[in-house]
C-alpha cells in the first residue's frame, strides 16, 4: 500500500510558527487562568464547583492552544479534579469505563481490520468501474463524495481521507495528462473528500466521536437512551440534503466542459485488477464488520415492528447493546483464521494501532461534563448565559447551541469542542425550561460540518496537504458550507427529531 498512502499532513513556515505560538500562549496563559478562576470569589459556587471551574477553565484553554497533546489534557483534567477534592476517584474514572468507551474501542478495532485488509480500497475501486460513471468527470466527482461519505459513516474520517486522496491524485494527474483539466477540477475533487467525510461521519452513531459523545451525554444526564436506528433515521436526511448541496455546488465549481476523459475507465480498472482475487483476510473482515452492523441494526428495527415496550425487544437491547455487539465482530476477528498457520483475521499488535488519543479525548470529556452536573457548575453556567441572553425557546437554544459548536471546532479537536458544548447546551435548556435533547443533538451534528481551515478537522489537513488547495479556496468555499450547515441543521433536527427521539 505504500504508493497509495497519503502524504503527512504538512504545513508551511509561517503556519508552524502560529502553532508554536499558540502552544507558548497556552502553556503561560492556561495556569494562569486557572489560578484567576480559583481566587475569584464565586459566591454562587460550592466550593467543589468552583474547583471545577478553575479545573475546566485550565482544560479548555490548553485544548485551544494545543500546549499539551489533546488526549493528554483530557487526562489532566480528571486527575486535577481528584487532586483538588472535586470527587472521588471512583466516581471522577468511572466514565473512562462506560459502555460508549468499549463501543468505540470495539468500532475502531473493527474500522483497522478493513483497512489493513484493504477492503476500503476494494470497495474504492470497485464503485469508481462502475458502467455508469465511465469516464464523465463530473459523475467521478460525485461517486468520489459518495464513497468518501459512505466510509466515514461507518470508520474514522481521517482514514477515509488518507486513503482516497492518493487515488484522487492518481486520476487527477491521468486526467491532466489526457486533457485540458481546469484547476477548479481538482480543487472540487480533494474539497469533496473532507466536505463528505465529514458529513458522512453524521450518518451513524460511530461515524464520528460528537454523535457519541451527545448519545452518552443524553443517556447520563437526561435518561433518554437514543438507538442506533433512531439516530441513522434522524440523520439520514439531513446528511442526505447536505450531500445534495456539496454535490451540486462542487459539481459547479469543478466543471470541466468535457463529456469524458477517455483512458480514465482504463486506469481503474487497472488499479482494481492489481488487488487481485478477495482473499480470506478480507472475507472475514467483512464477515465480522456485517454481523456488528446487523446487531447494531436489529434491535432498532425490531423495536419499530414490534413497539419499544415489547418483551423481546427489551430482552435483546438489554443482552446485545451497541457495545457488545461491537466487541461480538472484535472476537470474530480473532476467531476466523487467515490460513492453516494464520489464526486470526488480524494481530493484536495490528489492533492496537487504533486512535488511543480519541478514546481518552472521549472519556476526559465525558468525566468533566459528569462532574459539570454533578456539582451544579453546568446549572450554574447555563443560568448566567440566560441571565445576559434571551434563550426561552428551543428553537433559539438550537441555533445557538449549532453556532457555538462550529465556532469551537474551527478552533479545536471536534471532539474536545463537543465535550464543552454539550454539557453547557444541556444545562441552558434545563434553566430555561425547554427540552435538552434537540438542541444537543443539534450541536453535535454541527460540530462535524467546521471546513474553514486545515486545522478544523484532519481531512482538512490531509486535503491541503495533497496541495491542490490553496488556503484562500479552503477559507472561501469552507465559509459557504458552514453557513449553510449551520442554517439547515438546527432546522431539520427542529423538524425531523420529534418523530424520532421525542
Amino acid at each position: 500500500m505504500a504508493s497509495d498512502l497519503a502524504p503527512p499532513p504538512s504545513k508551511t513556515d509561517a503556519e508552524l510558527r502560529f502553532d508554536e505560538i499558540r502552544r507558548k500562549v497556552g502553556i503561560v496563559a492556561g495556569p494562569l487562568v486557572f489560578l484567576l478562576v480559583l481566587a475569584w470569589p464565586f459566591t454562587s459556587l460550592s466550593p467543589e464547583a468552583h474547583r471545577l471551574a478553575a479545573v475546566m477553565a485550565l482544560v479548555i484553554v490548553l485544548w485551544i492552544s494545543e500546549a499539551l497533546p489533546l488526549a493528554v489534557t483530557a487526562l489532566l483534567g480528571p486527575t486535577l479534579a481528584i487532586l483538588l477534592q472535586v470527587a472521588p476517584a471512583g466516581l471522577t474514572l468511572r466514565p473512562f469505563a462506560s459502555t460508549t468507551i468499549f463501543l468505540f474501542i470495539g468500532s475502531f478495532i473493527l474500522a483497522q481490520a478493513l483497512y489493513v485488509h484493504r477492503v476500503n480500497e476494494r470497495i474504492a475501486y470497485g464503485v469508481l468501474s462502475l458502467r455508469v460513471i465511465g469516464s464523465h468527470p463530473t459523475r467521478i466527482l460525485i461517486a468520489y463524495g459518495l464513497l468518501a461519505a459512505f466510509l466515514s459513516a461507518w470508520m474514522s474520517n481521517t482514514a477515509t481521507a488518507a486513503m482516497l486522496v492518493p487515488i484522487g491524485l492518481t486520476l487527477l494527474r491521468f486526467m491532466e495528462s489526457q486533457a485540458d483539466i481546469p484547476k477548479k477540477y481538482g480543487t472540487a475533487l480533494m474539497l469533496m473528500t473532507t466536505y463528505c467525510c465529514s458529513r458522512g461521519g453524521m450518518a451513524t452513531p460511530v461515524g464520528t466521536p460528537p454523535n457519541l459523545i451527545a448519545i452518552e451525554m443524553i443517556s447520563e444526564q437526561l435518561d433518554q437512551r437514543i438507538t442506533f436506528v433512531q439516530w441513522m433515521l434522524l440523520s439520514a436526511p439531513i446528511v442526505i440534503l447536505l450531500l445534495g448541496i456539496v454535490f451540486v455546488y462542487l459539481g459547479w465549481v469543478g466543471r470541466t466542459g468535457l463529456a469524458e476523459i477517455p483512458g480514465t475507465e482504463s486506469i481503474i480498472a487497472e488499479r482494481k485488477r492489481a488487488l487481485g482475487p478477495w482473499r480470506r483476510a478480507e472475507i472475514n473482515a467483512v464477515i465480522a464488520f456485517s454481523v456488528t452492523v446487523v446487531l447494531w441494526i436489529g434491535p432498532g428495527l425490531l423495536a419499530l415492528a414490534l413497539g419499544t415496550n415489547h418483551p423481546l425487544v427489551e430482552s435483546v437491547n438489554s443482552s446485545v447493546p451497541a457495545a457488545v455487539a461491537a466487541l461480538i465482530g472484535v472476537v470474530l476477528l480473532f476467531i476466523l483464521p487467515n490460513s492453516p498457520s494464520e489464526h486470526s483475521t488480524i494481530t493484536w499488535k495490528q489492533a492496537a494501532q487504533i486512535d488511543w488519543g480519541t478514546i481518552l479525548l472521549f472519556g476526559g470529556g465525558l468525566s468533566l461534563g459528569a462532574l459539570a452536573g454533578e456539582t451544579g457548575l453546568a446549572r450554574a453556567v447555563a443560568d448566567a448565559i440566560t441571565g445576559v441572553l434571551p434563550i426561552s425557546d428551543v428553537a433559539t437554544l438550537a441555533f445557538a447551541g449549532a453556532i457555538f459548536t462550529v465556532v469551537l471546532s474551527e478552533a479545536m479537536s471536534n471532539t474536545a469542542a463537543t465535550n464543552i458544548a454539550i454539557p453547557i447546551v444541556i444545562s441552558i435548556a434545563q434553566a430555561a425550561g425547554v427540552t435538552a435533547i434537540i438542541p444537543a443533538v443539534a450541536a453535535a451534528l454541527a460540530a462535524s460540518v467546521a471546513a474553514v481551515l486545515p486545522v478544523s478537522t484532519p481531512p482538512n489537513a490531509v486535503v491541503y496537504a495533497s496541495g491542490r488547495v490553496t488556503i484562500t479556496d479552503m477559507i472561501k468555499y469552507g465559509l459557504l458550507m458552514d453557513v449553510t450547515a449551520v442554517t439547515l441543521v438546527p432546522i431539520l433536527v427542529l423538524t425531523i427529531a420529534p418523530f424520532f427521539i421525542g
